[in-house]
């Protein structure tokens, strides 16, 4: 196993139960989506077909879940707490889809650590984080909790 590049981002030890980061926003583009369909082979009409999207309940093409999902994870690396210390996304836990994200839309997201575990063996631990996706209005888009595996202090 190779070593991990320098460490910018927090160490495990440095995690606590209760610590809330809240991330910058990002706008979720025509383009994204776009990007998102080619990369994931995902042209479902909901998201890619602006007249059939008319005729569905939302009346408006909405953001691939796994999209919002993916730019979740970006903004949540983007803070620096994650940056050459994680050694592994582990698990997505209870992960809800509660509204729907338009383009035009601005996500930013709320992380709260739950439950840190050592993992001796690992040379660091395993990190809880409750993840809330919210809109610009505030209201919650998608949620659920992330398991990471963090590195100790060298």
């Amino acid at each position: 196993m190779s070593p991990l590049p320098a460490a910018h981002g927090m160490y495990f030890e440095e995690f606590e139960t209760g610590q809330k980061i809240v991330t910058m926003g990002r706008t979720i583009t025509e383009s994204d989506i776009y990007f998102f369909a080619g990369l994931t082979g995902d042209y479902n009409p909901i998201h890619t077909d602006a007249e059939f999207s008319k005729t569905i309940p939302f009346g408006q093409r909405i953001a691939h879940g796994l999209l919002g999902t993916s730019i979740a994870s970006g903004l949540a690396y983007r803070t620096g707490i994650l940056e050459g210390t994680t050694i592994a996304f582990r698990e997505i836990k209870e992960w809800r889809f509660v509204k729907p994200i338009f383009i035009g839309d601005t996500i930013h997201v709320e992380l709260i650590v739950q439950e840190t575990k050592a993992i001796p063996r690992l040379k660091g631990g395993s990190v809880d984080i409750l993840v809330d996706v919210k809109k610009q209005d505030g209201e919650t888009v998608m949620k659920g909790t992330w398991t990471l595996l963090i590195a100790s202090k060298p």
